[in-house]
């Protein structure tokens, strides 16, 4: 019989406000609140040394972007540096040997300094960073310093749906400046768990885990790692570790049993989610300890299908923004984050697709523990250039190092709709570009679909996705009747090629991964958007279900999008207002989405 240590808190019974959910710790201190703030527009803080001398005379709430109204300063003008300072007083810090710094998100590049002496640097706006400040921060209270850098006119950068001009206009909104994710202090031991992933063979029943530390494991130095669903303790391992990373690896005892096999995998119907800890034991040091969480299921498409646990699943799924009107890319609250992946499912959807944003790893947590399925999309550059080429891979990278033990993500975006290499029909650098993200992807993950190019021009794409907003159900009826048809045709409806290499397998499933995006408004709002306009909720209703039905009709498509899941500023296209009320009765758009 296993037999546990001194359990710590399990990862999966926290309440989603942990910024980091699958390395959890105790001791850790949330930065959010009130900070000090300036613009500097001429760019003048580094010559004064605003880090020392200050020059912050405004305030801003943290960790909403300066263009929302829950920032306190809600001014969406083109603001391209902007300082923030925060005094962290002793007695609020949790004790341990050293005092690490993170970030969940800064856009886009940013400088720390702690006590006017420089921390560190990081580029990359929805990528997470952390410091070592514990040699900075002396013994008393001390200050937090940052200057964020980002140019609107920066189109090479990962922009997403930030618009590049001063007001949104067609499908883009307001910017994203500056801190825009949780901002936390957290102790550790010098020798720590740095990050942790869970790599998982369903039908082995065997799990691997990666493990990196924050430096060289001394000598001697073992990783106890233990397992448990509730009370049953699944699997204990214990091993020596050498360098920075190791892969353990061990089996959960109750897979042996092939007719208990699939209690425990996870699923939308079951997402049952088994606990991790993990103890690192450093001789003649302080060890570490952390929580963690995975879940047990494969995700892989074979025969035309997308396959989840080996079973064949129809997704539907829905566009999710991940924008709210007072905080704009920030999320409002764990709550709310914990409420949107709720009505996902409630509306009937078993799925969403997160488009152009790196969502909140909280979000994620919530997809987890309630059963939603994810794609996880990349913010485009709209520009295609060696300096976008860098910045797209080195965020891509960093986020697949973030996100990829979530068992809710089933499917990873690199790129979407072209956006960024807008001549991939034409230019084999583009084509080679995207073939490069697939491939990147998979050799840091191998265990999820990859799609080259949501919605068409695709190169080596697990899926052939398609994008089309003819409103006209009879038309969709008729075009996606059979494969052959679909395949048969070199352009889609939107006139783009569906195919642009010649290694791109025609064996794929099919997916309609865009379509609908009909408007609908209580008032008349001057700049409302859309594909097409509904004039009543009822009238909104009957064409979701007439287009919803044609899609569904088909034999030769294995899942869809709807867009969208909320009104979005003037992109009125959402099944929800942009205050996340319903544009007609839950249990009426369940009928059509859930069949």
């Amino acid at each position: 019989m296993l037999t546990s240590e001194n359990p710590v808190d399990p990862a999966t019974a926290q309440d989603g406000c942990y910024p980091r959910p699958q390395l959890v710790r105790a001791g850790w201190h949330d930065l959010s609140g009130e900070w000090t703030f300036a613009f500097d527009d001429d760019d003048r803080g580094g010559q004064e040394h605003w880090e020392t001398a200050g020059g912050l005379n405004g305030t801003i709430q943290v960790p909403f972007p300066f263009e929302s109204e829950a920032s306190g300063v809600r001014d969406t003008g083109f603001h391209p540096v902007v300082w923030y300072q925060r005094v962290v007083l002793r007695d609020e810090l949790p004790a341990g040997e050293r005092l690490i710094l993170h970030f969940g998100a800064v856009d886009h590049s940013c400088e720390v300094w702690v006590d006017g002496r420089s921390a560190g640097r990081h580029e990359g706006g929805s990528t997470p960073f952390s410091l070592d400040i514990t040699d900075l921060a002396g013994e008393g209270d001390f200050s937090i310093t940052v200057r964020a850098e980002d140019d609107p006119a920066d189109v090479a950068q990962p922009r997403g749906k930030q618009d590049w001009r001063r007001h949104p206009h067609s499908i883009w909104y307001h910017r994203t400046t500056g801190i825009w994710q949780p901002v936390w202090l957290e102790a550790a031991a010098a020798v720590r768990l740095e990050q942790l992933h869970w790599l998982t063979d369903v039908p082995a029943g065997e799990v691997t885990a990666q493990l990196r530390l924050s430096r060289p494991a001394p000598e001697g130095t073992t990783v106890l790692i233990e397992v448990s669903h509730g009370d049953e303790l699944l699997a204990r391992t214990e091993t020596t570790v050498w360098g920075r990373e190791a892969e353990v690896p061990f089996r959960i005892h109750r897979q042996s049993n092939g007719q208990a096999y699939e209690e425990l995998l996870w699923s939308p119907a079951h997402p049952t989610l088994l606990d991790a800890t993990v103890r690192l034991r450093v001789p003649g040091a302080p060890g570490d300890a952390v929580s963690s969480y995975f879940g047990l299921r494969s995700t892989t498409v074979e025969g035309g299908r997308f396959l989840l646990n080996d079973r064949p699943v129809y997704l539907r799924s829905v566009l999710n923004q991940g924008y709210w009107p007072g905080t704009h890319s920030a999320a409002p609250s764990t709550d709310a984050l914990r409420a949107e992946a709720q009505l996902i499912l409630d509306l009937g959807f078993n799925a969403t697709r997160l488009h152009q944003k790196y969502e909140d790893p909280r979000f994620l947590f919530w997809a987890d523990t309630l059963g939603l399925l994810v794609w996880g999309e990349a913010p485009a550059a709209y520009a295609f250039t060696p300096e976008a080429v860098r910045r797209g891979i080195a965020e891509w990278s960093a986020i697949l190092d973030r996100d990829r033990s979530h068992p809710s993500i089933v499917t990873w975006v690199p790129l979407n709709e072209s956006w960024g290499v807008q001549h991939i029909a034409h230019d084999e650098r583009m084509v080679a570009y995207a073939k490069a993200l697939v491939h990147v992807t998979k050799t840091l993950d191998p265990s999820r679909p990859v799609i080259s190019n949501d919605g068409w021009e695709h190169a080596e794409s697990d899926i052939l996705s398609i994008h089309d907003y003819d409103h006209h159900a009879e038309r969709v009826r008729e075009r996606y009747a059979s494969r052959q048809g679909i395949l048969g045709s070199v352009f889609t409806s939107a006139g783009r090629r569906l195919i642009v290499d010649a290694s791109q397998g025609t064996d794929a499933p099919l997916m309609v991964t865009e379509f609908g995006g009909v408007s609908y408004t209580e008032t008349d709002q001057g700049d409302a958007w859309g594909y097409s306009t509904a004039t009543s909720s009822a009238d909104l209703v009957e064409r979701l279900r007439a287009l919803v039905g044609a899609i569904r009709s088909s034999g030769a498509i294995a899942g869809y999008c709807y867009t969208q899941l909320a009104d979005t500023g003037q992109e009125t296209n959402g099944v929800l207002f942009e205050d996340r009320r319903p544009k007609a009765p839950l249990e009426e758009f369940r009928a059509i989405f859930g069949a």
